[in-house]
């Protein structure tokens, strides 16, 4: 795709100070797009804003918990505002660390927590990012669910719950807006390495033995890069005959049959 294709366009990534938020952020801006990066870490915020200007990108950084109506409610203000119209929204806002325990010693409190950043978060983003998504002349949602989804290690309740969850919500929210003519679809990504796409007090050197990458049918271990090549297009109206789907990006892991 010509990396002049998003000019002009304006694209609203959440959770996109880190990891695969990131990369999308850096992908689209690259391909000309006015990017929206919006993050309840305004610490890690404020490095991707560095990272991407150090590129001449055009990037913004607003700070939300979007498991916060009133905090989504004045993003979309903003970007009312400041671009009049959005043209994609990345919904990749998550709590990403699955494992919670044993079943009877895990806290409902925290299990409330995943689901309301990882599943409410997206439908309230959706919800007020809409009138903002008509007006432009191909609009799309994209949201970023996970293997985990369809598949689970133990004591991962509330991280598969809520990707399970974001896979149905992407099909209903994709019948749903067939009159408003927004697309919807999602990524499910397998093991995707973002040591390098941390903030500075996190970020680490990968190092993937060669059993770790031997169980990915490709042969080594997903990056960001995989993902947001795969989200360019999914919002851009090169996909245009494509709403409600989900497309799995995990090299083939979840293909491959393992004995124990």
């Amino acid at each position: 795709m010509s990396d002049s294709y998003y000019t002009n366009k304006s694209v609203l990534i959440t959770g996109g100070a880190q990891g695969i938020g990131l990369g999308m952020a850096e992908r689209f801006a690259q391909a000309g797009a006015s990017v929206i990066i919006t993050d309840n870490d305004k610490e890690a915020g404020t490095e991707a804003l560095e990272r991407l200007r150090k590129q001449h990108l055009e990037v913004l950084f607003i700070p939300c918990d979007v498991s916060q109506e009133d905090e989504v409610k004045q993003l979309m203000q903003q970007l009312q505002s400041k671009y009049g119209h959005l043209d994609a929204l990345v919904n990749n806002a998550g709590i990403a660390d699955p494992f919670m325990g044993d079943l009877q010693e895990m806290e409902v409190s925290a299990f409330d927590k995943v689901l309301s950043v990882n599943l409410r978060g997206p439908l309230l983003c959706a919800k007020y990012a809409l009138p903002l998504l008509q007006k432009a002349e191909h609009p799309s949602i994209l949201n970023i669910s996970s293997t985990r989804a369809f598949m689970s290690e133990p004591n991962t309740f509330a991280y598969s719950a809520s990707k399970g969850g974001l896979e149905a919500l992407t099909h209903a929210l994709a019948v749903s807006l067939t009159q408003a003519r927004v697309r919807v679809n999602a990524i499910a990504p397998g093991w995707i390495e973002v040591g390098e796409w941390e903030k500075k007090q996190k970020r680490y050197e990968p190092h993937h033995s060669e059993e770790d990458k031997a169980q990915h049918p490709v042969g080594r271990v997903g990056v960001p890069q995989d993902i947001a090549e795969a989200a360019l297009f999914l919002c851009s109206d090169k996909a245009g005959f494509i709403t409600g789907q989900s497309l799995t990006i995990d090299g083939g892991m979840t293909v491959k049959m393992i004995y124990a």
